[in-house]
């Protein structure tokens, strides 16, 4: 007999089911060069706001509004947001619950200096087609001459190492163990949580859609946004054949 009970039920929603552990369990550790990248960013572009695809409990926001810059959010998930408003300095960052590949609001449109999407949030838009909604979103979203930075696995990398089952390195407390399982036929790829909460063990499945770099640029070009550079992460080091991931920045031409 099992020492635990055990939910043998996919879970639909990570961010409603474990919105107050998220943190906990997924606290990223590029975290602070996610936000250092950001930053500078910001600079290149012309003045306004900042706007985080996904802004979840705030991990990349809060830093941000902390240096003075001006963040909101887009995010579908109440429990989330909550969370990141419950935060020191949470209140400052104005999140509007919604679909982040869905058109602005007119208040919305040509306001935003630097629109982005951290931690593999873009590819949860798991269909071609939502992806290039978002896209043209973002590109609505923004000021002549502003940016567009979001994250991506490499395929190849996502193929040759990034599967299988694996341990999550937690900082807090709780246990975590991710499966990744590729879908070449769909060009998506699923993440299934094992996660021990509170002595009880729950399953959680994510999907994502992967795409080439070239598909991806071809895309932002469908949205009116021109490729300024790509790096291998969000380090800022060069794209290279070991990298497993990509960061690509693109802008709305002035």
């Amino acid at each position: 007999m099992s020492a635990f009970p055990y939910d043998t039920s996919v879970q639909s929603s990570y961010a409603s089911l474990f919105a107050d552990r998220y943190d906990d369990w997924f606290a990223a550790s590029n975290t602070e060069s996610t936000v250092g990248f950001l930053a500078a960013l910001a600079k290149e572009g012309p003045p306004g706001p900042l706007l985080e695809l996904g802004s979840g409990t705030g991990r990349v926001a809060l830093p941000l509004a902390s240096l003075g810059l001006t963040v909101e959010g887009l995010d579908a998930s109440p429990e989330m947001t909550a969370r990141l408003h419950a935060k020191p300095g949470g209140s400052a960052v104005r999140v509007t619950l919604g679909d982040f590949s869905a058109p602005p609001r007119p208040a919305d449109t040509g306001r935003y200096a630097l629109v982005y999407a951290a931690g593999g949030t873009f590819a949860e838009l798991d269909t071609q087609d939502a992806q290039r909604r978002c896209l043209a979103s973002a590109a609505q979203r923004l000021r002549p001459g502003g940016r567009l930075a979001l994250d991506a696995h490499l395929p190849e990398a996502l193929a040759t190492r990034g599967t299988g089952t694996q341990p999550v390195d937690t900082p807090g407390e709780g246990f975590v163990l991710r499966t990744r399982t590729l879908h070449p036929a769909r060009q998506q790829y699923t993440s299934d949580y094992a996660v021990l909460d509170d002595g009880r063990m729950r399953h959680v499945r994510v999907s994502f859609r992967y795409f080439t770099p070239g598909e991806l640029d071809l895309l932002a070009e469908l949205a009116g946004l021109r490729l300024v550079r790509r790096t291998g992460g969000w380090s800022g080091r060069p794209l290279a054949d070991s990298s497993s991931h990509h960061v690509s920045v693109y802008e709305r031409p002035a």
